[in-house]
């Protein structure tokens, strides 16, 4: 997945430790041999919108109010790494996702690589600010936490978003996030600050106009370009919204809902935030899923970089799983598997700025690695047919993988009596 992207036939990989030591060398005596005739070799996945429960995320409502919930990080990790997502970028950062992050560097959880951006928002989420003082003050903040990414939200006034943005610019740290809803209505020129690096929905520029054209979506695109502004499409955020509108089903009929936590599957199931929707409100969100698909091949037509992220966490879109979902909408919307593959790999890494670390297949890299049973350039949905994963150099086959997700399964089962969400809504 280099920009060259040349495919290397007969191949044979060496790994040492956790790094990529040769390709096409000499294997050493005493190498245990993996064979992987007939089958190829990619790149780890990246997933670059996932939200990761982590102790703390519920501090009021389990099993009574005021109580906190401790989740098991094994548990947590074996969705992602058991369907090859050995990076994610975690945009709901809490203090807990760091040590989820330690837990994993120190290799007593097998799980990805994390980025993790600080929230800062005009409203209660992790960090308020509410003007500009307040906003750099908070990105001086996270940086001392140990933050390296800014997440700009959603209530954010317009002077405090331009300010956390001109300051995390000034901290070297990059910004991600929503456009806040104070720019509705306003000249789309007005919405692309310099230094907002990466727009983490297609839905965050659907909210901002009412004309879901062609035209539209090309104008977007020529702004973000103008902007060096890239963009998570995000397409299975809409996709799973509509759809658990209208009914519950398709979270119910879910073969991976079992390995989700029984606190998330009752939440889902039992207190479902978009179940119910007025028919007016889900012809609107129909009407974005579509022009979602429009804003993915005018992006694609300006040559804006695209990153596949998914939203992980929200109700319907689970861990690990959801990133071969992203990628089956990415070429349905226009992309080419290769391109597809580019967007959850190399150009990931690339913002990340680890792309020296990670994203391809090359000496000297992370051994970050997926072997697959058929070819995913032929068939997106070839991503799926995992035979084996490397993480960080750690060799999981379809046995390992198989009995890591048979234990997160069966944990899930026997404690779904103990975490019931309160407020209810009545199916």
């Amino acid at each position: 997945m280099t920009k060259s992207n040349n495919v290397i036939e007969n191949a044979t990989v060496v790994i040492h430790e956790n790094i990529i030591q040769s390709i096409n060398d000499s294997i050493p005596s005493e190498a245990t041999i993996i064979d992987g005739k007939g089958k190829w070799l990619i790149p780890g996945l990246i997933d670059m919108h996932v939200h990761t429960l982590s102790n703390g995320s519920f501090s009021q409502g389990y099993p009574t109010r005021g109580s906190t919930v401790s989740f098991n990080t094994q548990n947590l990790m074996t969705p992602y790494v058991a369907n090859g997502v050995t990076t994610v970028f975690e945009l709901s950062g809490r203090l807990g996702h760091f040590s989820q992050r330690d837990k994993i560097m120190e290799k007593s959880v097998i799980g990805p690589r994390m980025a993790i951006a600080a929230v800062i928002d005009g409203k209660g989420n992790e960090i308020k600010a509410t003007t500009p003082i307040e906003g750099r003050q908070s990105v001086r903040n996270a940086k001392g936490l140990g933050y390296r990414f800014i997440k700009v939200y959603t209530w954010l006034n317009e002077e405090t978003f331009k300010a956390v943005i001109d300051e995390a610019e000034k901290q070297d740290m990059k910004v991600v996030g929503h456009i806040p809803t104070v720019f509705e209505g306003k000249p789309a020129e007005d919405l692309f600050v310099p230094q907002f690096g990466l727009i983490a929905h297609a839905e965050e520029l659907s909210k901002q106009t009412n004309d879901f054209s062609y035209e539209k979506a090309q104008e977007f695109a020529r702004l973000a370009k103008e902007n060096n502004t890239w963009l998570i499409p995000n397409l299975s955020n809409m996709v799973w919204i509509s759809k658990q509108a209208k009914s519950l089903e398709s979270i119910q009929n879910l073969q991976s809902l079992k390995y989700v936590h029984p606190l998330m599957q009752n939440k889902w199931l039992t207190s479902n935030r978009y179940y119910g929707a007025s028919p007016k409100l889900i012809e609107y969100y129909n009407k974005q899923k579509k022009f979602h698909i429009q804003i993915v091949k005018a992006f694609k037509e300006t040559g804006v970089p695209m990153l596949a992220g998914t939203d992980a966490g929200i109700s319907g879109i689970i861990w690990g799983f959801s990133l071969h979902d992203e990628l089956e909408l990415l070429v349905e919307a226009g992309l080419t598997t290769e391109e597809t593959l580019a967007s959850a790999t190399r150009l990931p890494a690339e913002w990340l700025e680890i792309g020296d670390k990670i994203g391809t297949i090359e000496t000297g890299k992370f051994a970050d690695l997926i072997l697959l049973d058929k070819n995913p350039l032929e068939n997106i949905n070839n991503t799926r047919t995992i035979s084996d994963v490397f993480v960080n150099g750690k060799w999981l086959d379809k046995t390992k993988i198989d009995t890591m997700l048979l234990k997160v399964a069966n944990w899930n089962d026997a404690n779904k009596e103990k975490f019931q969400w309160k407020n209810r809504k009545k199916l």
